[in-house]
């Protein structure tokens, strides 16, 4: 396997039989709690080089401008790990939350994230989890307002 499929598949996970971005999420949960656990501001550099990355691995891919392959995964690695910036620390039932909320953004694709999901190119492949991310972190962020997470 070439280093941009890869890290593209989420070292792997993008080929899981079924639910691929699942496993991709989970990737992120994981990767983003550890970087929590440093810091948000680790936590946001990492976000960025996961993006970055992304849009770069994408790119050179031959085949990423026919559709988004459920295969790539590194989307919703970089998409999970914003709403855990909400988190004051890294619990359990917060994770739980951020996972809950990307995961239903990124599948119900509305808004700006259905405007991204339309874009075949690497921007909207990292696009549309992006906003999910954003989204879910919103939420997050208003669930504050009524109770400490």
């Amino acid at each position: 396997m070439r280093l941009h499929t890869f890290l593209a598949s989420g070292f792997g996970s993008g080929y899981a039989p079924k639910a691929p971005g699942t496993f991709g999420s989970l990737i992120g949960l994981a990767l983003g709690g550890l970087l929590l656990s440093l810091g948000h501001l680790p936590l946001l550099f990492g976000i960025v080089a996961v993006s970055a990355l992304g849009v770069y691995v994408i790119g050179k891919l031959p085949d990423h401008a026919a559709a988004d392959p459920g295969w790539i995964v590194i989307d919703e690695i970089a998409g999970q790990m914003i709403p855990l910036l909400a988190l004051y620390d890294f619990s359990l039932s917060g994770a739980l939350l951020c996972f809950v909320l990307f995961r239903l953004f990124d599948i119900w694709k509305i808004g700006p994230v259905a405007w991204m999901d339309r874009r075949h190119d690497e921007y909207g492949i990292m696009g549309d989890d992006i906003f999910a991310g954003l989204m879910a972190w919103v939420i997050v962020l208003a669930l504050h307002l009524v109770s400490p997470l």
